[in-house]
């Protein structure tokens, strides 16, 4: 499976990106799936639903089912988070993972750095960005992409994506 990443800081765009390039690849006809780093408690279940009062009750994991999708919910109860890479150990088969957080891995990734952010680029600091998606002049190295050419930005990672990236 090959890994692309999607990085920037808060509010710059990152969703957007993300979800843009997955319609992208997806349109192509590769199967894509997608992992999302939050840095705050991220609960999908509510409570009071009979999948929360399972979890509440002490399930280690919860399969939530239905005609259209299902969901894995997994207890840490202590544990460490999962790395990354035994969260893409966890994902199906498929030709491309977009990842949108995870800034200090190692994996490629293109930066979305935004004119109006006081915030210094992540690309002075991280090898690993291959390419940015601005909205200004940025002063980046590589290939700098204009936020809205998603075309461009998919043609580069299916080109340009290094080989080791691809191992997994």
């Amino acid at each position: 499976m090959n890994i692309i990443g999607i990085v920037g800081w808060k509010n710059s765009g990152k969703t957007t990106l993300a979800s843009a390039l997955i319609r992208e690849l997806s349109h192509r006809g590769l199967k894509v799936s997608s992992i999302k780093h939050a840095h705050h408690q991220v609960d999908i279940d509510q409570p009071g639903t009979d999948s929360y009062k399972h979890r509440e009750a002490g399930a280690r994991e919860v399969i939530l089912a239905g005609g259209q999708r299902f969901a894995i919910m997994h207890e840490l109860r202590e544990a460490a988070e999962p790395s990354l890479e035994e969260l893409l150990a966890r994902l199906s088969p498929c030709d491309w993972v977009v990842v949108e957080g995870y800034k200090t891995h190692g994996h490629p990734k293109i930066e979305v750095h935004r004119k109006d952010t006081s915030r210094t680029p992540l690309y002075r600091e991280d090898a690993n960005i291959i390419a940015v998606a601005s909205d200004y002049d940025a002063d980046f190295q590589g290939p700098l992409f204009d936020v809205n050419d998603i075309t461009g930005m998919a043609d580069f990672i299916i080109e340009n994506v290094p080989p080791s990236a691809r191992e997994s």
